[in-house]
């Protein structure tokens, strides 16, 4: 089998997290890097909040940017 393809994926709302999910789940890939939009301040205590990616790539031990 071939090496797998590395990719570098950028996206932020929660329509990425679907396609981010499937390249991981593919075995095919190797996610060397995810860029997504900074925390953003939410709710009342206005707290830093991740977008859906970053919260994937943090669960995922993927490097950040």
């Amino acid at each position: 089998m071939s090496d797998p393809l590395k990719l570098i994926f950028a996206g932020s709302g929660q329509f990425a997290v679907p396609t981010l999910q499937a390249l991981l789940d593919s075995g095919r890939h190797q996610i060397v890097l995810v860029i997504s939009q900074p925390d953003r301040p939410a709710g009342r205590g206005r707290r830093l909040t991740p977008t859906p990616v970053s919260r994937l790539a943090i669960e995922q031990n993927l490097p950040l940017l």
